[in-house]
């Protein structure tokens, strides 16, 4: 049924792209006896205060296919294998802190984000409409997203989003369905300023733990008796019965009251217009969010041979994890060019947060004489509370220049005052600005980072039926500092940096997290370099990272994506990029992933990587219609077969993938 749906979806969609086409080709021979519409404008939203930054509307031609694959995340990125599962990124710079809540961490990019969630001006609705679909009937992946915007008035917009992500995955017991949803809105008046969001999302997972055997992938003739030749949905996996999910919604409110004068001006002789001048803005913002995670298995002789451990069921696990928080900021703005002479908006805030965090129930005796024989015994000395509630306050000042000028910046401070809170802080600046060089303009930007924080409470206490812990972790400091520079003319983009992490908490090879005391350097270099020779284009990205300390970060030193493609024109109107695509790390020991806790855990045993994995494809946009037909994987068994992401978990192999993306100004 969901594979008609789809398909459905999918004729609709050509359908509707077609006759739009053909009407915008209509309107564009009259397009001078009509009035000119001001384009849409889209922007996000600036931590803790909510100021507006600007942001791209997503509707360019370039590389529209790589949303399909997983790489799109990352060109070193370590995932179970379907598109939408669970991921880490390997480039360490990219790499997101870990949140309050671990579980959402390796779905992150698949899942709404407050930070770069997207509000829309548009003075007539807009409607960002697209589906990808590829694989066969056996291993079928489709994702349908929608993204409408529309003003009521000049004043008031309204918005909302669907993206739902259903994929049955190239080998067993990996199929998944992601669907998120969401409303949003925004009223931006001289004195009131509203943004509002709510969304809402569900993951569903099949967990298979991995391949049984690697050779089934690299070497298969080993294992048949010969026959080199496997379909990868036969290839047998160390779990069959387990599931994860990781659902949750987040309501959010940022209010803003400006408080100002008019200003009056001469527009000719004869025309006067008087516009507000904000000066002092008084902010309310709320955020409330809520999260859980269920992982189920009801298979005891696989979950015996995949865990150690069971210590509250012997049959089936049944791990839930609540969590859910309020956050209220309160802050107070001198508002940015009010006047000429002070070129720079600077706020005080406070702060207030309550986190709540809910364990599975744990109702099995702790003394050994009363204990079931099947279940591990209970760590001596661990008492852990099946529910915790945090109160934190932090109070803070943000130093803003966003809006114009040469040089723009960004820093906030935070400091915490109340709770688990005390004795925390957070330091974080940008900086950017231009300068001539050789007839173009050169973008130079820096960014530091300095934080004094505790590890998250569920990575120092946790209870479920394969592992428990709880931790006395000390703070960990993060300095992170580096510098970028951008030449538009010649392509080039180079971005250094240097991080030393102190008390770094990460899992050990057991799954269970662990603290590294010492300093752990990383050490980053990125270079973007693009060349084009008529229609040829050549764009490469290189990155360099070395840790001090491989044996607790462990990270493969370098990273190249390179895209050779023609891009030109047809007819004057269908704009077609055609080319092949490959991502390549260098070998090193990738993480291990752990179904029970989502935990990317150590291992020193499997080296991953030294493998291209390319994509041939021919990307098109006609108006408003983007389209792409790929063979992902292209190269499979052309430099051998090893490509796996983490011990266990291959790529997908070679299939066939398609998508649309329409932009509709109705």
């Amino acid at each position: 049924m969901k594979q008609n749906l789809l398909h459905i979806a999918l004729t609709a969609l050509t359908v509707a792209a077609t006759s739009y086409i053909a009407v915008g080709q209509t309107s564009g021979s009259t397009k001078a006896k009509r009035q000119t519409v001001e384009p849409a404008t889209a922007w996000t939203t600036l931590p803790p205060l909510g100021l507006r930054e600007p942001a791209p509307i997503d509707t360019l031609l370039y590389n529209y296919f790589r949303e399909s694959v997983p790489s799109a995340v990352s060109n070193a990125y370590a995932i179970t294998g379907n598109l939408g599962c669970e991921g880490l990124n390997m480039i360490f710079a990219h790499r997101p802190e870990r949140s309050d809540f671990f579980f959402h961490d390796p779905l992150a990019h698949w899942l709404p984000d407050l930070n770069s969630h997207k509000f829309y001006n548009s003075r007539i609705p807009m409607t960002l409409l697209s589906y990808n679909t590829g694989g066969g009937r056996d291993n079928e992946q489709n994702r349908l997203k929608a993204i409408f915007s529309g003003n009521a008035t000049r004043q008031i917009q309204v918005g909302g989003l669907v993206d739902y992500l259903y994929s049955k995955g190239s080998y067993n017991y990996q199929a998944l369905s992601d669907f998120v949803w969401g409303l949003s809105g925004s009223y931006t008046g001289d004195r009131y300023q509203l943004q509002a969001s709510f969304t809402h999302w569900n993951s569903l997972n099949k967990e298979n733990g991995g391949i049984t055997d690697s050779r089934y992938i690299t070497d298969p003739a080993e294992l048949q008796g010969g026959d080199p030749k496997i379909d990868a949905k036969s290839i047998p996996t160390r779990l069959t019965s387990a599931h994860t999910r990781v659902a949750g919604s987040q309501l959010y409110l940022n209010n803003r009251y400006n408080v100002g004068h008019w200003r009056s001006e001469m527009v000719d002789d004869t025309t006067e217009v008087r516009t507000y001048i904000p000066v002092i803005s008084f902010v309310w913002t709320f955020d409330y969010r809520r999260e859980k995670h269920l992982f189920l298995n009801d298979n005891r002789s696989e979950a015996d041979e995949f865990w150690e451990n069971r210590y509250l069921s012997a049959g089936e696990t049944r791990d839930l994890t609540r969590f859910w928080n309020f956050t209220n900021v309160a802050g107070v703005e001198m508002i940015e060019g009010f006047h000429r002479n002070i070129p720079f908006g600077l706020s005080v805030f406070a702060k207030h947060e309550v986190r709540r965090y809910t364990l599975p129930a744990d109702t099995v005796s702790h003394m050994a004489a009363d204990r079931p024989e099947e279940l591990t015994p209970w760590p001596e000395g661990l008492d852990i509370r099946h529910a915790k509630t945090e109160n934190l306050l932090w109070v803070g000042a943000q130093l803003t220049r966003i809006k114009g000028g040469v040089i723009k910046f960004d820093a906030t401070a935070d400091v915490g005052v109340l709770g688990p809170a005390i004795g925390q802080f957070k330091l974080k600046g940008n900086v950017s600005g231009g300068f001539p060089l050789l007839g173009d303009t050169a973008t130079v930007a820096g960014y530091a980072r300095f934080d004094n924080v505790e590890a998250p409470y569920l990575m120092r206490n946790y209870i479920s039926n394969h592992f428990v812990w709880k931790n006395d972790f000390g703070k960990q400091r993060t300095l992170n500092f580096g510098g970028r520079l951008y030449i538009g003319r010649s392509g080039t983009s180079l971005d250094v940096g240097m991080t030393n992490l102190q008390n770094y908490v990460y899992f050990g090879s057991d799954g269970l997290p662990r603290q590294h005391g010492d300093n752990v350097q990383v050490f980053s270099a990125s270079l973007n370099q693009n060349f084009h020779v008529g229609i040829l284009h050549w764009n490469n990205s290189l990155t360099y990272q070395t840790s001090s300390d491989d044996n607790i970060l462990a990270l493969p030193k370098f990273v190249v994506y390179s895209n050779l493609y023609l891009l030109f024109k047809v007819a004057k109107v269908l704009t077609v990029q055609l080319g092949v695509d490959c991502d390549y790390y260098t070998r090193y020991y990738a993480p291990v992933y752990q179904p029970a806790t989502m935990g990317f855990c150590n291992q020193h045993s499997t080296m991953i990587g030294n493998y291209p994995f390319m994509n041939a494809y021919i990307n098109m946009k006609l108006s408003k219609a983007r389209f792409y037909v790929m063979f992902s994987h292209v190269n499979q068994g052309w430099f051998g077969n090893d490509y796996f992401s983490m011990p266990d978990y291959p790529l997908n192999p070679r299939r066939f993938q398609l998508g649309v993306s329409v932009d509709f100004a109705n």
